[in-house]
């Protein structure tokens, strides 16, 4: 389980951040999920940041240690 979430934030965080570089620059046409959902028209930098974010929440939450008691 620890693995898939790993992999899960990893993959948003790609996604969130190649969404943010394609909407400052242009760059990462293809690797942009977030262009794709025609009902995020408009908020194409927020959802990219949001998605980024959530990645690197599920990441960091992954590798933190579980305390058993």
């Amino acid at each position: 389980m620890k693995k898939l979430c790993e992999v899960a934030g990893f993959l948003l965080f790609v996604w969130g951040a190649a969404g943010v570089v394609h909407e400052l620059t242009g760059w990462f046409r293809l690797w942009g999920v977030v262009r794709r959902l025609d009902f995020l028209d408009g908020y194409e930098m927020y959802a990219g940041i949001v998605l980024a974010v959530t990645g690197l929440v599920l990441m960091v939450a992954s590798d933190r240690p579980r305390s058993r008691g």
